[in-house]
């Protein structure tokens, strides 16, 4: 499967954003789905997950309740809102699929699209 993440881009803090994972290639309900980001000069960490059926969810501490990753099947497209939007969360975001259940640990993941920039500035 092939993924490509956009909507990033340039907002103030307390803004919001909506990034798309668009999906090819394969059938996209097979695939668990994961938002991971990268900070400069960080690690990658993980975001947000969903199910394949669009059911179950998780999410990282410093996101829940500001985040909200949901997937339309029929579209190939997961997405990732995010609201309340802080400085520290600028950071380059990369969607991932895997075909088995929902992971929190990047090298668990199989598939990546390339990422898109967040910048949230104060």
């Amino acid at each position: 499967v092939q993924l490509q993440a956009s909507g990033g881009g340039l907002v103030q803090a307390g803004s919001s954003l909506r990034l798309s994972c668009a999906a090819s290639g394969r059938t996209f309900s097979d695939y668990s789905v994961g938002w991971f980001r990268q900070a400069p000069g960080k690690e990658r960490e993980f975001v947000a997950t969903v199910s394949k059926n669009g059911v179950n969810t998780y999410y990282a501490d410093s996101v829940k309740g500001r985040f909200t990753i949901s997937r339309d099947n029929a579209k190939n497209t997961v997405y990732l809102q995010m609201n309340s939007l802080k400085p520290e969360d600028t950071a380059v975001y990369f969607c991932a699929a895997r075909t088995l259940a929902i992971a929190t640990m990047a090298p668990e993941y199989d598939y990546w699209g390339q990422g898109t920039l967040v910048t949230v500035s104060s």
